[in-house]
């Protein structure tokens, strides 16, 4: 197990450098950079566009708009004064030690940006994954055992129709029932909590808080309720037509004992399995509709408006966390195959 373990843990390596290494390279010949949206915001304010440049102030002259020695300030200011591979070097030298850089129009650390952001990802994400693993799996179980039941033809339905109805049509919906759009005006409809949160009682707090979530977590939920339960059921279903199982019954053992003592332990490993993996990168997950929609400043909008505004320290940045945190995750995934059933080993894989 340990080799394999090392195995792994050395694969990352080139695995991690390949995805930076392709992602640098399409920015380097993406058209809008980061220099030339600030060219064009200087040259398209005119005079204004000292005030509004910040740091590039004073380099707009008149009609004759930036000459190239100005130009090339600019590129120093954003480090592209040097070549590609250079700056490449450097990045992942500083990627190493979890050094992001700072962003360029939100002037702040990317690390101080994205923990910024993470209570509304990390709300949305946590609620989600509980609430979806804790409903698919006793939903799931249930529709195997009653398999062709009405209980199983009208379950089947309902998830099905909540699965071919997307987020943010749901999300709208919710909003005309629910957040006083045209019939009632129950929850709230902007941020994690109240303007006056500070000044309640803590378990006003908690509840100030659940009821902002309320809406959103329903939005983000309810489409990802269809794969997680028949995924349950299919694989009970697999199970419980298996020969031991018959032969558990035929001996006269009680119907949960089989299910529960037999099935369910072969059964959930496919389920199992990828639940680090969920559970890690539901800390950090965000969708930009949702957070739109119901005015959520999380990872999602982050992610949209570092892409197009050219923020390449945050686009970068994050994809390297990302990509690793995926990396571990998916090691993770695999080393519970061997927790959940001693049978498999990865020592002939090693």
């Amino acid at each position: 197990m340990g080799v394999y373990i090392l195995k792994r843990l050395l694969l990352m390596i080139p695995t991690l450098f390949g995805v930076m290494l392709i992602t640098f390279l399409v920015t380097q010949f993406v058209p809008g950079g980061p220099v030339e949206k600030m060219m064009a915001e200087i040259e398209g304010r005119g005079a204004r566009g000292e005030a509004a440049a910040g740091a590039a102030a004073g380099l707009y002259q008149g009609n004759r708009g930036l000459d190239q020695e100005r130009i090339e300030q600019l590129k120093r200011m954003y480090g592209f004064d040097r070549p590609p591979l250079e700056r490449f070097v450097t990045m992942m030298g500083n990627y190493l030690v979890f050094d992001f850089g700072e962003s360029y129009y939100h002037h702040r650390s990317v690390a101080d940006l994205v923990i910024s952001k993470l209570p509304v990802s990390m709300s949305l994400g946590l609620w989600s994954f509980f609430i979806v693993y804790l409903t698919c799996i006793p939903l799931g179980i249930s529709k195997a055992v009653r398999d062709g039941s009405r209980f199983d033809v009208l379950t089947s339905t309902v998830i099905l129709v909540g699965y071919a109805i997307p987020g943010f049509v749901l999300g709208i919906v919710l909003i005309v029932l629910f957040g006083g759009g045209s019939f009632w005006n129950i929850f709230p409809l902007r941020g994690l909590v109240s303007d006056n949160w500070h000044e309640l009682g803590l378990a006003a707090k908690v509840l100030d808080y659940l009821w902002h979530m309320v809406l959103p977590v329903t939005a983000s939920t309810v489409g990802s309720l269809a794969v997680m339960t028949l995924l349950t059921k299919n694989s009970f279903l697999e199970e419980i037509r298996k020969q031991y199982v018959l032969t558990a019954r035929a001996k006269g053992l009680p119907a949960n004992q089989v299910l529960y003592k037999h099935v369910f332990r072969n059964a959930i490993i496919p389920i199992i399995t990828g639940f680090p993996g969920t559970f890690i990168t539901s800390f950090f997950t965000g969708s930009l509709l949702i957070e739109t929609i119901f005015s959520l400043d999380g990872m999602g909008l982050l992610a949209y408006s570092s892409v197009m505004s050219r923020d390449y320290p945050v686009v970068l940045g994050t994809l390297y966390f990302f990509t690793l945190l995926g990396l571990v995750s998916r090691l993770l995934s695999d080393l519970c195959y061997v927790l959940v059933d001693p049978r498999i080993s990865f020592e002939r894989v090693a």
